[in-house]
């Protein structure tokens, strides 16, 4: 395989909404494609999609490849720290099993050398993205979230109407050199 070299476009306040409607989408049609059920509420949030646009350290941009908008990414990047995260991560379902995700994935390490540690969150049925952090990004799984998560301090959401739980997250993390 050639190697591909993705880019990143800064997403504009003007983008911001339909830049939220293709990753919501992206995400429902993984769980479309995962359960064959579709759902009733945006996934994710528009809360937690705002809450993650407005973070401190928020850099919410574009995947473009070959002139071409492939997907986006939401990182929050501490300057102070250097413990960095992955908020938010799609490549359009188009572009998918065409070595976007892992060009993107290392030029997002090659835009933050300074990083100490990335982590970021999965849902539990995301086999894909599962495989995806731990077999081709070096992540590890460090953390299960899930209703019975006694600290409180957990990503948990609840169980729609479809019966999907959506309250059992990985969290992964990723020890830079």
């Amino acid at each position: 395989m050639n190697k591909k070299t993705v880019r990143f476009v800064p997403v504009t306040k003007e983008e911001l909404s339909d830049f939220k409607i293709k990753l919501q989408q992206t995400f429902t049609d993984a769980l479309v494609e995962q359960f064959g059920v579709s759902h009733s509420e945006p996934i994710p949030s528009d809360e937690d999609i705002t809450t993650s646009f407005n973070a401190k350290g928020a850099v919410v941009s574009h995947i473009v490849y070959e002139q071409k908008r492939v997907g986006g990414v939401v990182l929050n990047i501490n300057t102070d720290s250097q413990y960095n995260s992955l908020d938010l991560f799609f490549i359009y379902p188009e572009n998918h099993n065409k070595g976007l995700g892992l060009a993107t994935w290392k030029a997002i390490e090659a835009a933050y050398p300074d990083t100490k540690v990335w982590t970021t969150v999965t849902p539990y049925f995301e086999k894909r993205n599962i495989n995806f952090y731990v077999n081709k990004c070096g992540f590890h799984i460090v953390e299960f979230f899930n209703k019975h998560d006694l600290d409180g301090d957990s990503v948990v959401q609840d169980i729609d109407d479809s019966g999907i739980n959506e309250e059992d997250f990985f969290r992964f993390e990723k020890i830079m050199k």
